[in-house]
């Protein structure tokens, strides 16, 4: 069993990053690996750091022969994708949003359809825009044709859209336990 874990915050370090890498490891204690790609720095890698319709359908041209290339076959080898974003203004950053405003090309391909997708994010606030947030990164799994997972596991209860803290993620007790419950979700989910 193979994750790939997406971080689409700016910092490499920061609460986003600290979340995805607690879920993987859990699923690590449950047999699986699993990568981690930093969205902000592979975009950048690109002709282009976002998308400009430049072809349709759309080529790849762009980002052909970069770590944007090949993050996205990493990615076509996984059995899942977890992706994380900050809140920023309510919703996720510009740098996940430019990593998957860039598939169209792999959208067409059909790669991506069946995958187990989840998300978490990291607001300032209690209630900062956390579930929006989550809501957009469902949205980009959605347009894959991934399998949307939330936080749920028969074991514990019927959770939620996914993992929410409040920063510092370290210190939000609850978002811990939760990122332990989705860890067992998406490994009962790929073994499905």
């Amino acid at each position: 069993m193979f994750i790939i874990g997406i971080n689409g915050s700016p910092n490499k370090s920061g609460n986003t990053a600290f979340l995805l890498k607690e879920i993987l490891e859990e699923t690590k204690k449950l047999g699986c690996d699993y990568e981690i790609i930093n969205a902000a720095e592979v975009v950048l890698t690109s002709k282009t750091p976002f998308c400009t319709g430049c072809s349709t359908p759309c080529s790849g041209k762009c980002y052909e022969g970069t770590q944007l290339e090949d993050a996205y076959k990493l990615i076509s080898k996984a059995d899942a994708v977890l992706l994380g974003s900050p809140v920023y203004f309510g919703t996720l950053t510009a740098q996940i949003k430019a990593f998957f405003d860039k598939t169209r090309k792999i959208r067409g391909e059909k790669t991506w359809i069946n995958k187990v997708g989840a998300g978490v994010t990291v607001g300032a606030s209690k209630y900062g825009g956390q579930e929006t947030t989550l809501r957009a990164l469902h949205d980009i799994l959605m347009v894959h044709g991934m399998v949307i997972v939330g936080d749920g596991h028969p074991d514990f209860d019927a959770g939620h859209h996914g993992v929410c803290a409040q920063k510092p993620a370290a210190d939000d007790e609850f978002a811990l336990r939760r990122a332990k419950v989705l860890a067992e979700k998406i490994v009962c989910m790929i073994k499905k």
